[in-house]
C-alpha cells in the first residue's frame, strides 16, 4: 500500500510552540537554518526512492526558491502551508484570502506549479474555522490536510472522519480532506501522524500503530519539519514543557524516518489521492 509522506516547511524560529520567543518583525535577522533538515531529509527520501508533499511557507519559499526547485526537480510535490505560519482564528475569511495568494505568488515565482493542497498552521482549521473549507474551494485547491481528528486544547476535531472523505464547501463544491493519521486504541484516537509526537514516543509503537493502520486498508498520512532534523540548531531559553516537546530526540528523528521508510512504501499526498480516486 502507498502511504503519504509530507513536511511542513518552516524555519524553527516560526514554530507555534516558539512564537513567543521570536518577534515577526525579527525573523529577517534570524540566520536561516533550512538547508540542515531539509538537505538531510531529500538525501533520505532519495536514498530509499521516496517521494512526498512538502507544505511550503510562502515566506520561506520567497527567501529559499531554489530549495522548492530542488524539491521539484527530485519529483515531490509542492503545497501551501500558507504565508508566515498565521492561525486560521487570527487570520479570518479575508485574511486566509490574502494569505493564500502570498502563498501562490511566492510558490510560483519559484517555479512550482499552482499548489492544489493546503495544510493550515497548526492544524487550526477546525469546527470555528470551518469557513476555510470555502475559502479553499473558491481559490480551486481540491484537498486539504488541516483538520486533526483527536482532542486537544489548540486544534481538533474530535471525532471527524479520520481516513480520506470529502467536506462540503458550499456552491456546489467540495474539498477532499486527508488528515494527519490516528490510530483507534482502547477506544481512543490517538495522534500518531508525525510531528512531535514521532519524536516523543518510542519508536516501536508508532511503527505497530502505522502497521495496524495498513491492515486496516487506509494509507497512512504522516508529517514532519525540516527544523526536527536539526539537533544542533540554537537552544532558547524557554519554559521547560516548550524546550521538551521542541528539541527532545532531535537527534533520532533522521534515523527513525529511515526505519520508516524502509518499513513502508511512500509517496506524496496527491499520489495517495490518486490511486484512492478520491481527486477524480
Amino acid at each position: 500500500m502507498l502511504h503519504a509522506l509530507s513536511f511542513d516547511v518552516e524555519e524553527y524560529f516560526q514554530v507555534a510552540n516558539l512564537r513567543g520567543h521570536f518577534a515577526r518583525s525579527d525573523w529577517d535577522g534570524v540566520p536561516s537554518r533550512l538547508e540542515q533538515g531539509l538537505g538531510a531529509i531529500l538525501r533520505a527520501l532519495e536514498k530509499q526512492r521516496a517521494h512526498a508533499t512538502f507544505f511550503w511557507l510562502g515566506w520561506v519559499a520567497e527567501r529559499h526558491p531554489e530549495w522548492v526547485r530542488r524539491c521539484l526537480e527530485a519529483g515531490h510535490e509542492i503545497a501551501s502551508h500558507g504565508y508566515e505560519h498565521a492561525f486560521l482564528q487570527d487570520l479570518g475569511r479575508a485574511g486566509l484570502v490574502r494569505d493564500l495568494e502570498l502563498t501562490e505568488a511566492a510558490l510560483m515565482a519559484a517555479g512550482a506549479p499552482r499548489p492544489e493542497g493546503f495544510r493550515a498552521s497548526t492544524f487550526t482549521l477546525t469546527r470555528a474555522t470551518w469557513w476555510a473549507f470555502e475559502v479553499l474551494a473558491e481559490r480551486g485547491y481540491r484537498y486539504d490536510s488541516s483538520v486533526h481528528p483527536i482532542r486537544h486544547p489548540v486544534y481538533g476535531v474530535p471525532g471527524f472522519e479520520p481516513g480520506i472523505s470529502r467536506v462540503d464547501a458550499g456552491a456546489q463544491r467540495s474539498v477532499v480532506e486527508f488528515p494527519v493519521s490516528t490510530w483507534s486504541f482502547l477506544g481512543q484516537s490517538l495522534p500518531v501522524g508525525g510531528g512531535g509526537y514521532f519524536r516523543l514516543l518510542p519508536f516501536g509503537i508508532t511503527r505497530a500503530a502505522c502497521a495496524s493502520i495498513e491492515r486496516s486498508g487506509r494509507p497512512l498520512c504522516f508529517y514532519l519539519h525540516p527544523w526536527e532534523f536539526d539537533p544542533a540548531q540554537p537552544r532558547i531559553d524557554a519554559p521547560w514543557s516548550k524546550r521538551t516537546r521542541h528539541y527532545l530526540n532531535l537527534a533520532r528523528t533522521l534515523p527513525r524516518l529511515e526505519a520508516l521508510l524502509a518499513h513502508f512504501r511512500f509517496g506524496s499526498l496527491r499520489e495517495v489521492l490518486r490511486e484512492a480516486r478520491a481527486l477524480d
